[in-house]
């Protein structure tokens, strides 16, 4: 929420300030405990500081992944029939193709 307001000269610096790091000192964004390819061994060290349960290993679910997407109406899993090659129109259907509503000689 931002709303204007007047401080005095003294207030204003005295909060500008707490936003100042001290000399020596540099900001850096994606320092600490949980940067880096050391993250994990750094979470794993401060659970064992802090004597807390390691997590549960899932490596994978027990279902095999159904990559197909879902069904934006009813929520099934849609079937492929046909995928288009990239930067490419897709071809009209053959000549020969039977008109919807007809059946084939």
């Amino acid at each position: 929420r931002q709303q204007v307001m007047t401080l005095a000269a003294d207030e204003f610096i005295r909060r500008f300030l707490l936003h100042v790091l001290p000399r020596g000192f540099h900001r850096i964004r994606h320092y600490g405990l949980l940067a880096g390819a050391s993250r994990q061994a750094s979470l794993d060290r401060a659970r064992e500081l802090l004597a807390v349960a390691p997590p549960v290993d899932d490596d994978g679910p027990e279902e095999p992944l159904d990559t197909r997407p879902p069904c934006p109406c009813c929520g099934g899993r849609m079937v492929v029939i046909e995928t288009f090659a990239r930067w490419h129109q897709p071809r009209a259907p053959p000549a020969n193709a039977t008109p919807a509503g007809r059946k084939a000689p």
